[in-house]
């Protein structure tokens, strides 16, 4: 029997962390505290309920079809298949060396029927003014290209897997158009094999959302 490792992908969300600004923090507190639950349990017995408000690109998310289409798939309707255990590459792309990812840097690598994990080293920056803007991100013809490769999803350890300096979302579009999942906001891609491992993310099944924090994770044979 094969013995695994898993490394974590995913941030930390704490109540008033800031994913995306001009996105509100979410807010993280007690519906019920453990005080309050004193009164209703017998004596001894204590339990806390949770209450959460927040946007849903919120920490490490994934997105999906509907994020992007009115008439695409919602979180409900993502096969299992496409969230868990898919083999997976990692592609290092140093944003020290370019912010801008395009179709050349990601050739003579096999990506079929993978999840790509493009690693820029960018969530060093993470929860800092510098992780916001001027991000790595992938150009329109590196998203034609990972189609035409028919990834089933590509991750970034990026504030975005588009250009945010202007308000064209191509990457996106072409990605979610073709139904190929997109997860921002990685983390640990350093800890990764180039390849031979297995990658997940999966998020509740939500009816009508199109974008959700997951607990991203690589599972690696020892």
């Amino acid at each position: 029997m094969a013995n695994f490792t898993y490394i974590d992908l995913s941030h930390t969300i704490y109540n008033g962390l800031v994913t995306y600004k001009g996105l509100p923090a979410p807010i993280i507190c007690d519906y019920l505290s453990r005080e309050q639950s004193k009164k209703v349990y017998a004596e001894g017995t204590e339990f806390q309920i949770g209450k959460i408000e927040m946007v849903t690109n919120t920490g490490t998310y994934i997105d999906c079809p509907f994020h992007r289409f009115e008439n695409g798939k919602d979180l409900s309707e993502m096969n299992l298949k496409n969230l868990v255990d898919l083999d997976a590459v990692v592609l290092s792309i140093p944003f020290s060396t370019t912010l801008k990812i395009n179709k050349e840097m990601l050739l003579g690598v096999d990506l079929n029927e993978k999840a790509v994990l493009i690693h820029t080293g960018w969530d060093c920056h993470w929860n800092t003014e510098t992780y916001y803007e001027n991000n790595p991100y992938l150009t329109q013809d590196a998203a034609e290209y990972l189609k035409n490769s028919k990834v089933k999803l590509v991750g970034i350890d990026s504030h975005n897997i588009d250009n945010t300096a202007t308000n064209e979302r191509p990457v996106h579009s072409i990605l979610l158009d073709a139904e190929i999942l997109i997860v921002e906001h990685l983390c640990n891609l350093n800890q990764l094999p180039k390849e031979g491992f297995l990658f997940s993310a999966v998020p509740p099944k939500f009816k009508g959302v199109g974008t959700f924090p997951v607990r991203a994770m690589a599972k690696i044979i020892i």
